[in-house]
This record gives structure tokens, C-alpha cells and sequence, in this order.
């Protein structure tokens, strides 16, 4: 595991990216059935609704795979992907109330249902491309009866419950990348950690025998300083730890210095 890079990739795992891919196809299909040329000359409500559907679905791709380096980036377009999604969703709820409808009540069978479906998790592998869209596919056609079989109220309907569905996960999504970088820190602080640990002989012996942290539990590293050896928190500059070097080790190093 590198000491410097995030993790990075995978974005096909994640339900988010499953939901919104699934929501942009579903989008997709929506404006080709139910809004006409005539009435959208210019393609505005189409390019909107499949452009604001789009940036939900590559905003989550373009994280994923900028996390590497850095993670505000990740955090930033994670949150684009979730802005895009509620405004998608926002052009709904207008189609719907152009049409003299009301959004489904979270009571109505239907919404229930669009609920309850759940997605099953993707493993990778090593044809990843074709395997991949072979299991979207089948994991959309779960929600073909709404999306595809009924009419635009009942589509209209499911593909808010859908955005709803992706946006709480991309909320908690966000929760636990802000976690990850109080814990972590941003690439600047991993590369300065790592430079230390290679300086100060983190990969050497001593390592195994080094006392914990008094402040933060980590391993320690033996450093020196005008007055002497002492233990200092292997995650300095961020945390700056220090125990005393016991008189014993002092004496053991001073016995072999004179040898």
C-alpha cells in the first residue's frame, strides 16, 4: 500500500455511481419518449435533464479517479455529483406539476416498491468492461416496470425516488471522505510523513520496540537533539508526541559506544 497516494478508482463499486448511472439511462429514454421535438425546439429541456444527469454519473468517475492525489478534489466533485442529481431532480418534480401531478407520497405502493429494490454489490474483474454493463443492465431492468413499461408519471416518479436513493448515499459518501481526510490528511501531509519515516529509519529494527505515542498511540521513532536521544511521534509535524529515552537504553548505548 503506497504511503503517499490515496486509493483511488473502483468508482464501479460504489451503489452511487450504479444509481446514477442507472438514473442517466433512465433519463435518457424519458426525454426520447415523452418529450417531443416539437414542443423543444431548441433541445434545452432534453440537453438539461441528460447534461444535468450526466454530471451526476462523471463527477463520481472523476473523483474516484482524482483521489489518487488529491482528496478535496474527490470531495468537491462528489458533491457536484450530488448538486446535479437534486437539480435532475428539481426538473421532475416541474414535469410532474406541468402535468397537473403531484410527486408520489412515500406511503404510495409504487414509491415503496422503487424503494425496496435493492442493488446487488459489483465485484471487478478481469474482463471489467463487459461484465461491468452486463451486470448494470440486468441491475436497471429491476426497474424497467417503472422506467421503461409504464407512463411518463409513473417514470417521472421513479426516477425522483431513484435520485432521492443516490443522493442520501452520496450524503453519506461525503461524510465518510471528510472522515477520511481528518484522519488521513491531504497528499502534501502523507508525502511529508513519509519522507520522515524513510529519514528517520521507520522500515529499520527499531521500529518493533518503539513505545506508543503518549498523545495519539502511534508508533514511535528514536530522534536526537542537543540534550540527548529521545522518542519522538512518528507522525511529526502533525503530532508532536514525545516520551523520555529510558536511563537503561542510555546506559545499553553508552556501554556499546565504548566497547
Amino acid at each position: 500500500m503506497s504511503k503517499i497516494f490515496h486509493p483511488s478508482g473502483g468508482f464501479r463499486k460504489l451503489h452511487t455511481f450504479n444509481f446514477a448511472t442507472i438514473i442517466h439511462l433512465g433519463t435518457i429514454s424519458f426525454c426520447k419518449r415523452f418529450v417531443p421535438w416539437k414542443e423543444d425546439p431548441l433541445g434545452k429541456v432534453f440537453g438539461q435533464m441528460t447534461g444535468a444527469s450526466r454530471s451526476g454519473k462523471q463527477n463520481i468517475i472523476e473523483g474516484s479517479e482524482r483521489a489518487k492525489t488529491s482528496a478535496e478534489t474527490e470531495i468537491k466533485l462528489t458533491d457536484v455529483a450530488k448538486a446535479s442529481l437534486s437539480e435532475l431532480q428539481g426538473d421532475f418534480e416541474d414535469y410532474l406539476i406541468q402535468k397537473g401531478c403531484v410527486p408520489w407520497s412515500i406511503r404510495d405502493p409504487d414509491h415503496q416498491a422503487v424503494n425496496a429494490v435493492m442493488l446487488k454489490p459489483y465485484e471487478p474483474t478481469d474482463d471489467l468492461l463487459h461484465d461491468y454493463w452486463t451486470y448494470l443492465l440486468a441491475e436497471k431492468k429491476k426497474f424497467d416496470p417503472w422506467l421503461e413499461e409504464r407512463d411518463d408519471i409513473a417514470a417521472a416518479n421513479a426516477l425522483i425516488v431513484l435520485i432521492q436513493r443516490a443522493t442520501g448515499l452520496l450524503g453519506l459518501q461525503l461524510k465518510r471522505l471528510e472522515a477520511d481526510f481528518l484522519a488521513q490528511g491531504g497528499i502534501r501531509e502523507k508525502m511529508s510523513r513519509a519522507r520522515i519515516e524513510v529519514r528517520d529509519g521507520e522500515t529499520g529494527p527499531e521500529k518493533d520496540n518503539s513505545p506508543g505515542c503518549p498523545q495519539c498511540g502511534e508508533p514511535m521513532r528514536q530522534r536526537r537533539s542537543a540534550r540527548g536521544p529521545f522518542w519522538g511521534c512518528a507522525r511529526y509535524p502533525d503530532c508532536k508526541g514525545v516520551r523520555p529515552v529510558e536511563t537503561e537504553e542510555k546506559t545499553g548505548q553508552t556501554q556499546a559506544r565504548t566497547r
